[in-house]
C-alpha cells in the first residue's frame, strides 16, 4: 500500500459537543483507520458544541472511504462536510488571465483598444515580426493535446485532458514566467492537429506539444517543426529524455564513470523510450538495448522482417541492440550498467537487477508505481531514480520544459534543437554542486529555482551559438512607425 498523500487528502468539517476527550475519539478513529491528520482546526464554537475541521492524508481513493466511515462511527460526532481537496484545487479551473497594463482612466482605453489599436495593428501588418514586440507573442506557449495518452489513464478525450494542460500552464508561468495556455483538440486525426495548430501559430511563440499518443506524436510533432518558424517540443518525448541525460550524467559525475563506456537497457519503446535511446546516443552512449511487450527490439524479429513494426520502433531496431540479442527485459539485462524504466510495475524484481554490472544505475520510471520498487532494489543498486516525488531522485519534466522555452522565447529561437536539449540536460545537471553530489541526490529539487535559470542560459547560448536565432534587431528592437 502506498503511503499517505496529499493527492488523496481530504477536509472534514465535525461538528463536536463540549464534552472532554469527544474530540479525541474522533482523531484516534482517524488513526486507527490509517489516515494522516496534518491539520486541525476550530471554525465556530456555540452553545451546543464546536466545528472543526480536519484535513487528513490518504493512501487511496478507497481508503478515503474507509476514513470518512471512521469518523461516522464516532456517535458524538456529526459530519457536517466532505471537502475533497484535490478536486477543490481544481474548482473553476487553475489557471486566469490578466492584465498588464489596468484600464482605468479614457485615455488608457483609446491606447489599449479604439482607436489608438488600429495603429499598432496597421505597423504589424507592414512587418509581422513587430508582432513579437507589441503582442503577447513573444512570452505565450500554446499546450496542445488531444486527449489520447494522458499520465497513466490513457485515451480519456480533450476534456478530460484539461486539468493535465492546465497544469502546465501552471508549471510554466511558476518556474520560468512564460505564459501558456491550455488548448485541447476534439480530434484524433493527425491531418487535423497539423493544421489546427498551424493555423493558431502566429498567436504563440512556441508550441508545447502533450500527451499525444505513439506512434501519431512523432509525425505530428515532425511536421509541425518543419512548416513554423517557432519553438515546437514535444514534452513526453524529449522532456523526459533530457532530464534522463541530467541523471545519468550526474551519476556518472559521481562514480567516475563514462557515459561512452556504459551500456543500458530502455523498456518502453514509446515515445519517451525512443527519445531517451536517442539523446543517449547523442551523448555518446553505444551499448543500448530496447525493449517493448515482445521482448528487446532488433531487425530480426519477426515485425520487423514482415513490415509491421511501426517507424519509431523500426528506428530503434536499425540504430540500437546491433547484436541483435533476444529476449526479455530480464534476460538483456545481463551485463547492463543502466536501467532504464518507461512501461509499468512488475516488468523486472528486485532480484533481477543482480544481473547487471556492478554498481548499476536504475531508473525506473513508469508512474504511479515503478518498475521495481527503490525499497527493494536497494541493495543491488549504486543509483536508483523514480518518477515519483516521494522517492529521491525524481525525474521530472519540470525540470526542463519551463527552462527549455525561457531560453528559446528569450533569443527568438527557430526551433529546438538537439544540441540545445543536450545543453539543457547539462543545465539540469550543473546545478548539483560537487559538495551535494550523492547517491540519493544526482538530479535536483523541482522546486530550485536556479534550475530554470541555468536551463535557460543554456538553451539560449546554445541557440546564439548555432545561430538558429532572429536577430534582435529584427524583433525586439523593432522600433515603430
Amino acid at each position: 500500500m502506498a503511503p499517505p498523500s496529499a493527492q488523496f487528502s481530504l477536509t472534514l468539517r465535525v461538528e463536536l459537543p463540549h464534552e472532554s476527550g469527544t474530540l479525541g475519539k474522533v482523531t484516534a478513529a482517524v488513526t486507527r483507520a490509517g489516515g494522516s491528520i496534518v491539520a486541525l482546526d476550530t471554525l465556530e464554537a456555540h452553545g451546543s458544541g464546536t466545528l472543526r475541521e480536519i484535513t487528513i492524508d490518504c493512501e487511496s481513493q478507497d481508503h478515503r472511504g474507509k476514513v470518512i466511515k471512521a469518523v461516522q462511527g464516532v456517535s458524538e460526532a456529526k459530519l457536517i462536510e466532505t471537502i475533497d481537496r484535490t478536486f477543490e484545487l481544481h474548482r473553476g479551473g487553475k489557471i486566469f488571465t490578466g492584465l498588464a497594463t489596468p484600464v482605468e482612466t479614457r485615455d488608457a482605453l483609446s491606447m489599449a483598444y479604439t482607436p489608438g489599436v488600429a495603429r499598432v495593428c496597421s505597423a504589424i501588418a507592414e512587418n509581422r515580426r513587430k508582432a513579437f514586440k507589441y503582442t503577447i507573442k513573444a512570452n505565450t506557449v500554446a499546450v496542445v493535446s488531444d486527449g489520447t495518452a494522458v499520465l497513466g489513464l490513457g485515451d480519456i478525450g480533450p476534456e478530460a485532458a484539461m486539468p493535465v494542460m492546465e497544469g502546465k500552464a501552471m508549471l510554466f508561468k511558476e518556474f520560468a514566467g512564460v505564459d501558456a495556455f491550455p488548448i485541447c483538440l476534439d480530434t484524433k486525426d493527425p491531418d487535423k492537429i497539423v493544421e489546427t495548430v498551424k493555423l493558431l501559430a502566429p498567436t504563440f511563440g512556441g508550441i508545447n506539444l502533450e500527451d499525444i499518443s505513439s506512434p501519431r506524436c512523432f509525425e505530428i510533432e515532425q511536421r509541425l517543426v518543419e512548416d513554423l518558424d517557432i519553438p515546437v517540443f514535444h514534452d513526453d518525448q524529449h522532456g523526459t529524455a533530457i532530464v534522463v541525460l541530467a541523471a545519468l550524467i550526474n551519476a556518472c559525475r559521481l562514480t567516475g564513470r563514462r557515459i561512452e563506456d556504459l551500456s543500458a537497457v530502455i523498456v518502453g519503446a514509446g515515445a519517451a523510450g525512443v527519445a531517451v535511446a536517442k539523446i543517449l546516443m547523442n551523448s555518446g552512449l553505444t551499448g543500448v538495448v530496447a525493449c517493448d511487450r515482445g521482448g528487446a527490439i532488433h531487425t530480426g524479429r519477426e515485425d520487423y522482417e514482415e513490415g509491421s513494426m511501426n517507424a519509431p520502433k523500426a528506428w530503434l531496431a536499425e540504430n540500437t541492440n546491433e547484436d541483435r540479442r533476444s529476449g526479455t527485459p530480464t534476460e538483456v539485462l545481463e551485463g547492463a550498467d543502466l536501467f532504464v524504466g518507461l512501461s509499468g510495475p512488475g516488468i523486472i524484481s528486485a532480484r533481477d537487477l543482480d544481473r547487471m554490472g556492478p554498481d548499476p544505475f536504475v531508473f525506473a520510471m513508469a508512474n504511479p508505481n515503478p518498475e521495481v520498487r527503490p525499497e527493494d532494489a536497494a541493495p543491488y543498486v549504486r543509483v536508483m531514480a523514480t518518477g515519483r516525488s516521494d522517492y529521491p531522485n525524481q525525474i521530472n519534466n519540470v525540470l526542463a520544459f519551463p527552462g527549455i522555452f525561457r531560453g528559446a522565447l528569450d533569443v527568438r529561437a527557430r526551433a529546438i534543437t538537439e544540441e540545445m536539449k543536450l545543453a539543457a540536460a547539462k543545465g539540469i545537471a550543473a546545478t548539483v554542486a560537487d559538495e551535494e553530489l550523492a547517491e540519493d541526490y544526482v538530479i535536483p529539487s523541482v522546486f530550485n529555482r536556479e534550475v530554470s535559470q541555468s536551463v535557460s542560459r543554456a538553451v539560449a547560448e546554445e541557440a546564439e551559438r548555432a545561430g538558429a536565432v532572429r536577430r534582435l534587431q529584427d524583433t525586439a528592437q523593432l522600433s515603430i512607425p
